[in-house]
């Protein structure tokens, strides 16, 4: 055993000798290479700052492009609050539920679909938008607070068009106006706002009660047949579903429910 240790010993004491002259000159080569090649230089770095005074055009540029991103960084509020897009999701939310299809559609086709069905709807509002405030702002016909002005009357008009009195009385109350609205161009924004917001969910929940009824009939006539054969441990859903999905393909589902959506608007 002592000689087979030493042995072992032996070899591996020759192996690391081995491996040092071999690899040694390669090493020592290539820190020499190393040594003798170029070092790149580093780029050089300069800051300055300006000192003059600004140009008139220069600063309303800067005003412009602060007000735009202001305007990109509330876009998702205002096309949810400020459109049919409220309306439009929660109803198609509802019709998920209903049919209980757990997550078919998928949320992404949801949101896409109540997208594409928004730009349909307010596609007359922004055409107006576009051809009263974008478009002569833009050619600095007007200035910015003429064309927010005109901007915000075919917006207010949708809403106006689309809110609940009660919802709006409720909110001129809550509002403590110093002067009653005589005109609906005399409410402010900052009520309409809130007060079409609140009629859209109501809308929508009326709409998705109308659309749950068929769906719940078929869930009690299922149930009904179920118990009355003994299968009281199948759940009604299971047996459901196919029937659902049938009676929804056979009505033209999609065509009854988006077509009642848009045309609420209108």
């Amino acid at each position: 055993m002592e000689r087979l240790r030493r042995l072992g010993a032996t070899f591996a004491f020759l192996t690391v000798l081995a491996a040092v002259v071999v690899f040694l000159p390669v090493s020592v080569a290539r820190a020499a290479d190393l040594r003798e090649s170029p070092v790149a230089p580093l780029p050089d770095i300069h800051l300055s700052f300006g000192s003059g005074t600004p140009a008139p055009s220069q600063v309303a540029v800067t005003v412009e492009l602060l007000l735009l991103l202001t305007v990109l960084s509330l876009a998702p509020a205002i096309l949810v609050m400020m459109t049919s897009f409220t309306r439009i999701v929660v109803v198609l939310s509802f019709l998920r539920q209903a049919m209980g299809t757990a997550q078919v559609p998928p949320n992404q086709v949801l949101v896409g679909l109540s997208l594409f069905l928004t730009f349909f709807v307010m596609a007359p509002v922004w055409k107006t938008m576009d051809e009263t405030a974008i478009t002569p702002y833009l050619d600095k016909k007007i200035a910015p607070d003429i064309a927010v002005d005109r901007a915000m009357k075919p917006v207010r008009a949708f809403m106006l068009r689309q809110v609940r009195q009660k919802d709006l009385a409720l909110f001129v109350r809550i509002a403590h106006l110093s002067r009653t609205p005589s005109a609906p161009k005399d409410i402010p924004t900052y009520v309409l706002i809130p007060a079409f917001v609140v009629s859209e969910l109501s809308t929508a929940f009326e709409m998705g009660f109308l659309i749950y009824l068929p769906f719940l009939i078929l869930d009690m006539v299922v149930s009904s047949v179920l118990m009355s054969m003994g299968m009281m441990m199948l759940p009604p859903t299971v047996v459901s579903l196919p029937f659902k999905i049938l009676l929804f393909v056979l009505v033209d589902g999609w065509s009854l429910v988006v077509g009642s959506l848009v045309r609420s608007f209108h």
